[in-house]
């Protein structure tokens, strides 16, 4: 068959801007890995009564399309909104998708505040916006004389994650508001998928500041990764133009009959969530006293720089069955997700083997 453009003719090519985008980075699957600490995920596993209801579900269910409505009346009900302030999504990234399809025209400007979860600037890239970059301040601090100081009439979103992925650093509520009045022509999109493990937030504004949207997940302290299941909050009538442009049928079966469940198990995510505190504390000190360098943390995960050594140990705990996250985007870092406390203890057991191996290597030279 004669080649088209060999005549000139046109050839299909996707967006410029998409040609161009970085794609996310997902791990490939390693089947040596036993303990997986590289996606913040939930490492002990979901409430029992969730996976009670999923095998009680029946093949009709499974065969029908879901509404996501009640859900969302279940989750306004549980954050103290109304359902017409809530959108359940698959999960947060794409609430995060939806807002920058809702709100973005190319060259447009999104401020995000580095280093960052990736699919913020993903998401505006297919909408042809210009991601603006904001380095954390000194320890990563929330950078807010910069962040002032960068919005001007082209800001069209601003990003900001509360607690931060990767360092778990936070805003405080002052400086969000701050940013909320800086940019009243902007959606400000505070993502909040580790709020459980800090305790703050700011959905009680929702509906009071009308550039104002949320995003949560269930993926992290409820444990329902594998169901993909998220929430963007906002005013009314924002919340009423995103139902446009979303699927109708965006969330599958299983997390909307799980829904219920999840929200009503408050003493599992308690638990869970005391747990996760308690270990991330014991390993930032045990890490510390290895020499390693930690910041501060209120969500699930430790930012932990092992500076020259970074490589080396990421690949020997690999060949020992333990993946950890690397962070290029911070000099020399690595993310730990916090699992259980047996869990942490044997990764410190493996990390002390490793530093005391490549010490005795050192020595035999």
């Amino acid at each position: 068959m004669p080649n088209p453009s060999a005549r000139g003719a046109p050839v299909l090519k996707a967006h410029q801007h998409v040609r161009e985008m970085q794609e996310y980075q997902v791990s490939p699957e390693r089947p040596g890995i036993k303990l997986r600490l590289d996606l913040n995920e939930s490492t002990t596993g979901c409430s029992p009564r969730v996976l009670d209801k999923l095998n009680s579900m029946d093949a009709r269910t499974i065969a029908l399309y879901t509404p996501r409505e009640p859900g969302e009346k279940l989750v306004g009900d549980f954050l103290g909104l109304k359902k017409e302030q809530v959108l359940l999504t698959n999960g947060a990234d794409e609430g995060i998708d939806l807002l920058c399809r809702a709100f973005l025209k190319p060259n447009d400007e999104v401020m995000v505040i580095l280093p960052a979860f990736d699919m913020y600037q993903i998401s505006a890239q297919v909408a042809g916006a210009k991601v603006i970059g904001v380095p954390a301040a000194d320890d990563y601090a929330f950078p807010v004389g910069a962040v002032l100081q960068a919005i001007n009439p082209r800001t069209r979103m601003v990003v900001i994650t509360n607690p931060n992925n990767p360092t778990g650093a936070v805003a405080s509520r002052a400086d969000i508001l701050k940013v909320l009045a800086a940019a009243p022509g902007a959606a400000v999109l505070l993502d909040e998928a580790y709020f459980d493990f800090y305790g703050q937030t700011m959905m009680d504004q929702i509906g009071k500041i009308p550039n104002l949207f949320i995003v949560r997940t269930f993926s992290k302290a409820y444990g329902l990764a594998g169901l993909r299941l998220g929430i963007l909050a906002g005013a009314a009538e924002h919340m009423a133009a995103l139902r446009r442009i979303c699927s109708p049928f965006n969330v599958n079966a299983f997390a909307i009959e799980c829904l219920a469940e999840a929200l009503a198990d408050k003493q599992f995510v308690a638990d869970y969530v005391r747990q996760v505190v308690a270990s991330r504390e014991w390993l930032q000190r045990e890490l510390e006293s290895l020499g390693f360098k930690c910041w501060p943390s209120q969500a699930n995960f430790v930012l932990v720089r092992f500076a020259e050594q970074r490589a080396a140990i990421l690949a020997a705990l690999e060949a020992r069955g333990i993946a950890l996250r690397n962070r290029p985007d911070c000099a020399g870092c690595a993310r730990i997700t916090v699992g259980t406390q047996p869990e942490m203890e044997y990764v410190i057991s493996e990390l002390k083997q490793v530093l005391s191996a490549k010490t005795s290597a050192q020595a035999a030279k």
